[in-house]
């Protein structure tokens, strides 16, 4: 065991453009290869902002059709299958939060990915109850995969709310996937880390990313027919296409009979799936009403509850990214990190306490446990008379996030994943398959205690991704953000929020502070930047204070007083934000 959670304190360190490979592969296979200086984008009917230029194109290009901002999102998903493989896409499952303008309602979305049947909390131990040497044992091959959500998801969405027809949502990807596209330089630097053991012995991945054994180049030319030839059978016959008959066949095959752990995905586990409409959790913070997903997520309660216990502090007072500011972000998100660790998993096996999380008067009371030094290791609240013991995943950072606002003023926030960087490694259709399993809790019991979050059959494993929407005190949407970085995500998504309701920095601004995180132990400063300046008063503060790169992925949309659009693409990555 102590070997284990040495590697997995390994994996959870952030850095980056200024460390070794090897450094930089343990830590965040999307670490940063330094900031791309952006411009907010301004629009008067529509916007959508994501991760690849051609992603955000295909958007645009159906929001000018006239298309929905769920018609946009369908489009926008298909195209980064293909151009930021490493990231998301159908083989993956996300979180959509849908708000729907003329209804003034708020919807969420529960894409999340499912343990199959045949798995067992036992999963990832071995004959002798140990949990692997590497965390990336667990990771590569079939064992680590979640039965795909994001497709039925998009598709029940798209049912309620889409305009454009289905078929016509896949042109764009299957015509650039017939064609090519362009490897950016961010597909190829991760490719050149090599950071995924299974990505160069796995076929058909290593004949795709690393033809004759060599990683694929900046500015090369890539067609992918696979992916072309399933997504015209999914235009053409709805998500069943990929739930049922030959590709159900060739993506349950691919799990089971995988060169390095097997898995149990079948295709019974596929035709059963469904997509799962939730109510969103949201909660005021000062004049706002802020709302994000609930369990499985972990990240709207735990968005929730780090703003709830800043409100007692007069933020707007405090320069952004102050000395004062930041010690109180990092002692909010330790406390808040302590009650997801302890509390939160599948809201449909577990009795998640989420009314009493949320509820103001305890989140008040937890407020008072930040001083002017750091709290140390802050110990989860008394919410259940049920015991748990505290979850053991690691959450690598990968994943992508959609900020979507339509003519009609509909918006969509959606993050969506494969896990960590090109999944599972395991690739059938030309696209490549989640390995979600592994945010269950590795180990399912601790000195007795079960995890909530341990594997069990049908469940949804907890997640970090946090999609959020913001409201006026009329009511009206402001802002729709999210971003990818593992369990980082929560505190990107909230520092963020901070920036716009408290210093009311524009959504470019926001996104461009640098990062500062605390997930209930160091204090992570972004590297290269002007938080760095911080740390020695930190440290006097009692801090434990590491400087790396915090590599997130925040796209954003604002709706302005006069009803017009200004949204942005995180600096940090090669997104962009386009609109009219």
């Amino acid at each position: 065991m102590q070997k284990y959670w040495a590697l997995l304190a390994l994996a959870l360190v952030g850095c980056g453009s200024q460390t070794t490979p090897t450094e930089r592969v343990a830590a965040d296979p999307e670490a940063a290869t330094g900031f791309i200086a952006k411009s907010g984008q301004a629009a008067q009917q529509y916007m959508v902002a994501a991760a690849t230029p051609a992603a955000a194109e295909a958007g645009r290009k159906v929001l000018a059709a006239g298309g929905s901002a769920i018609d946009a999102a369908v489009a926008v998903q298909a195209m980064l299958t293909l151009t930021e493989p490493q990231s998301s896409g159908i083989g993956g499952g996300g979180f959509l939060l849908y708000w729907d303008a003329s209804e003034q309602q708020l919807y969420t979305v529960d894409a999340r990915e499912t343990a199959p049947a045949a798995a067992t909390p036992e999963l990832f131990l071995d004959a002798q109850g140990q949990p692997p040497a590497s965390f990336l044992d667990a990771v590569v091959g079939g064992r680590s995969v979640g039965t795909p959500g994001i497709l039925r998801g998009l598709e029940r969405a798209h049912q309620q709310w889409g305009k454009l027809p289905w078929q016509q949502l896949f042109t764009d990807t299957i015509t650039t996937a017939e064609q090519g596209f362009t490897v950016s330089a961010r597909l190829q630097g991760l490719l050149d880390l090599e950071f995924h053991p299974g990505l160069k012995t796995l076929s058909p991945a290593k004949d795709y990313f690393y033809p004759n054994g060599q990683a694929l180049k900046q500015g090369q030319v890539l067609k992918n027919p696979e992916l072309a030839a399933s997504l015209r059978m999914i235009a053409e016959q709805g998500a069943d296409a990929f739930y049922q008959g030959p590709l159900a066949t060739q993506i349950a095959q691919a799990v089971q009979q995988a060169e390095r752990s097997p898995g149990t995905l079948s295709v019974e586990d596929l035709a059963r799936y469904q997509a799962v409409i939730r109510e969103p959790v949201c909660s005021n913070y000062r004049v706002y009403e802020v709302c994000g997903m609930a369990p499985p997520s972990s990240g709207g309660i735990t968005v929730l509850q780090i703003l709830s216990m800043l409100e007692s502090k007069d933020l707007a007072e405090l320069a952004p990214n102050s000395e004062q500011a930041v010690h109180y972000f990092t002692q909010a998100s330790k406390l808040a990190f302590a009650d997801r660790n302890r509390y939160i998993a599948d809201s449909d096996f577990v009795d998640v306490p989420v009314t009493a999380m949320l509820d103001k008067g305890y989140l008040t009371e937890r407020a008072q446990l930040i001083g002017e030094r750091d709290l140390g290791k802050a110990t989860p609240g008394e919410l259940t008379t049920l015991v748990y013991a505290d979850d053991q995943s690691p959450e690598l950072p990968n994943t992508s996030h959609i900020s979507i606002v339509d003519a009609e003023g509909n918006a969509v926030s959606l993050t969506t994943s494969i896990e960590t960087g090109f999944g599972s490694g395991v690739m059938v259709g030309g696209f490549l398959l989640n390995n979600q399993l592994t945010d269950f809790s590795i180990v399912p019991e601790v000195n007795g205690n079960p995890v909530a979050n341990r594997v069990e059959p049908g469940k949804r494993p907890r997640s970090s991704m946090s999609p959020m929407m913001v409201f006026d005190e009329q009511g009206e949407l402001l802002h729709v953000v999210g971003s990818p970085g593992g369990a980082r995500i929560i505190n990107y998504v909230a520092q963020t929020l901070v920036g716009l309701l408290d210093w009311n920095l524009d959504m470019q601004a926001a996104m461009d502070l640098p990062h500062v995180t605390n997930l209930n132990g160091e204090t992570a400063l972004e590297r290269g930047t002007t938080i760095e300046a911080l740390a020695e008063g930190l440290k006097a503060r009692g801090h434990q204070v590491r400087v790396q790169d915090l590599n997130s992925g925040l796209h954003g949309i604002s709706r302005l007083e006069d009803g017009s659009l200004y949204g942005g693409a995180d600096p940090r990555r090669e997104g962009i934000a386009t609109g009219q």
